[in-house]
């Protein structure tokens, strides 16, 4: 074996000592020939045992075990009873009901009612209608004229369900009657005895409305408005808005129309007997690109608008921007949103009738250009209950109206053509003015039975060519709670209104300067609470102004004090 051994290690030896020819780089035409000798050592050579030896642990044999079970019979008579799904009690699901009928009483004799009846197949039609009234004889003290208050209106609809479109028909009248009773001057009794202070106005109108579901055309409105008043004043308006959209991957085109026709006249003018007319016609385009992402909303539109005068027979063409933004940082908890909006705006005389009920029927009827409101702020939530929201804006509009009050024309003891002229009527003025302004909110929920909502506005107004805003407040606020049981309701509204200025001028004074008067600021509660007797019955109460404050929104206007009504609705089905 060792001789073996020996001559194979010499074959490797003798083997390993010729030259090695090796190739480095195949991509070459050249040959590189590496000659290195061979020098055996003595530690290259191993033995290797044949027969090596090993260890082996002592086994440890385990012992065995054995065991055995002792099987002993036991009598039972219990006998388990079949497992049984524990039920939840339910409270009784509530009953809705169709239609109700509700009616009150208050003090200022103060006669309250509303209904709504309706009839149909949900699932094709509906018909129904709304009547509501609610009236006040009065009885502020220390005033001379009637200080009564009534509004009646009835309206009705009938819609029509399909597959692929709806459509609706709308029509219904309305009377609002109001007293120029906010009079400076103290009258004697035989131009008392002249004056018919009441200012009726009535609105009649019908319109409609139809929806596709499945097509770029996606509906129109359209509306057709007589609004006129107890001095033979009348104003017309026709307005249609179609509207079209296009869905592009997952980003939206539409575009809204607008046919905007507005014709009205006032029988006089404030100064002479010369009638008023206006009439516009606006031809609009709102054309938007949405564009839709997971955290972010951005909207790319303008709003273009081709308006005519026809009474003064002049044309104007104007474009606005329309872009608007939102963006989520935080998931519901921190949203950053901005934009730069604006618009044309008709101003009507139902409009400024329902901002300021005396307003005399001599009004100067214009446009308002908006030109742009710019505004960057936040919403979200600062807890899964509670919620904000807030933003700052800056705003120019040309042709916004003021509200400013009639100089009188009489001093109490000259009569005059019209109750209006008392001092005790408004006129609306023009100017651009410039608005910075913020606006915050915030909504809590405490339970499913309490929820609270408080907001803020504040507005800092730079008029271009009068000394104020005219009766416009720099703050207002609102602070309003709710409560509701399955038994009990009740609601808190708590308003704020700051200080406003107007021009006062007394008959027969001429002064250097302007008079300025100013409106204080105040403080309006309003309480209401009732009780659910049942599904169909249930009662209510209502305080307005429960800190009977004595304020005025208007000069001279003081709002009746505290105001107490309680009534009942009654539900049911037809």
């Amino acid at each position: 074996m060792r001789k073996l051994f020996i001559i194979t290690l010499s074959i490797f030896t003798i083997g390993t000592s010729f030259s090695q020819e090796t190739k480095v780089d195949t991509l070459k035409t050249e040959e590189i020939l590496v000659v290195k000798p061979y020098t055996p050592k003595i530690s290259d050579a191993f033995k290797v045992k044949s027969n090596p030896s090993i260890d082996t642990a002592t086994t440890i044999q385990k012992e065995k075990v054995t065991y055995s079970i002792f099987s002993i019979p036991v009598a039972s008579t219990f006998t388990p009873s079949k497992g049984k799904a524990k039920g939840v009690k339910r409270s009784p699901k509530e009953r809705l009901f169709e239609n109700y009928i509700s009616a009150g009483f208050g003090n200022f004799t103060s006669p309250l009612f509303e209904a709504y009846l309706h009839t149909g197949d949900p699932r094709y039609s509906d018909l129904g209608i709304f009547i509501n009234h609610h009236s006040s004889e009065g009885g502020i003290k220390d005033l001379q004229l009637n200080d009564s208050f009534a509004d009646t209106r009835i309206d009705g609809f009938y819609k029509f369900f399909d597959k692929y479109y709806n459509w609706q028909i709308n029509a219904g009248v309305q009377r609002k009657l109001y007293n120029y009773y906010g009079t400076r001057a103290t009258f004697e009794d035989a131009i008392l005895n002249t004056i018919d202070e009441k200012q009726i106005y009535k609105n009649i109108y019908v319109g409609g409305n139809v929806d596709f579901k499945d097509s770029f055309f996606k509906g129109a409105t359209a509306e057709l408005v007589n609004f006129s008043d107890n001095y033979n004043s009348n104003e017309f308006r026709f307005k249609i808005t179609p509207k079209l959209e296009f869905p592009i991957s997952t980003e939206l085109i539409n575009a809204k129309f607008l046919v905007d026709l507005v014709n009205g006249k006032f029988k006089q003018n404030y100064t002479t007997n010369d009638d008023l007319k206006y009439s516009f016609l606006n031809l609009g385009v709102n054309p938007n690109f949405e564009v839709l992402r997971d955290n972010l909303t951005v909207n790319l539109g303008a709003k273009l608008y081709y308006s005519s005068d026809l009474e003064n027979k002049t044309n104007k063409f104007y474009a606005y921007p329309n872009v608007t933004a939102s963006l989520k940082l935080i998931d519901e908890v921190f949203i950053l949103v901005a934009g730069a909006t604006g618009d044309l705006v008709q101003n009507t005389y139902q409009n400024y009738a329902t901002l300021n009920p005396y307003v005399s029927p001599t009004l100067n009827i214009q446009q308002t250009d908006k030109q742009y409101k710019a505004y960057a702020g936040a919403k979200g939530k600062l807890a899964s209950n509670i919620g904000y929201n807030f933003n700052v804006s800056h705003t120019n509009q040309q042709n916004k109206p003021l509200f400013l009050q009639n100089s009188s024309k009489t001093a109490g003891t000259q009569n005059t053509t019209y109750a209006y002229e008392a001092g005790n009527s408004f006129k609306v003025i023009y100017d651009n003015v410039k608005t910075l302004g913020f606006f915050g909110e915030i909504t809590i929920d405490a339970s499913e039975e309490f929820n609270f909502t408080g907001t803020i506005n504040y507005n800092n107004y730079t008029t271009e060519n009068e000394l104020e805003a005219w009766n416009l407040p720099e703050i207002t606020a609102t602070i309003s709670a709710d409560y509701q049981n399955n038994k009990w309701f009740a609601g808190a509204k708590l308003f704020y209104s700051g200080a406003t200025k107007d021009i006062v001028t007394e008959f027969g004074v001429v002064n250097v300067t302007t008079p300025i008067a100013t409106n204080k600021s105040y403080m309006d509660l309003n309480l209401n609470g009732g009780y659910i007797f049942s599904d169909r019955l249930t009662a209510f109460a209502k305080l307005n102004n429960a800190l009977g404050e004595k304020y005025e929104p208007f000069v001279n206007y003081q709002v009746q004090p505290l105001q107490v009504l309680a009534g009942i609705t009654y539900k049911f089905d037809l």
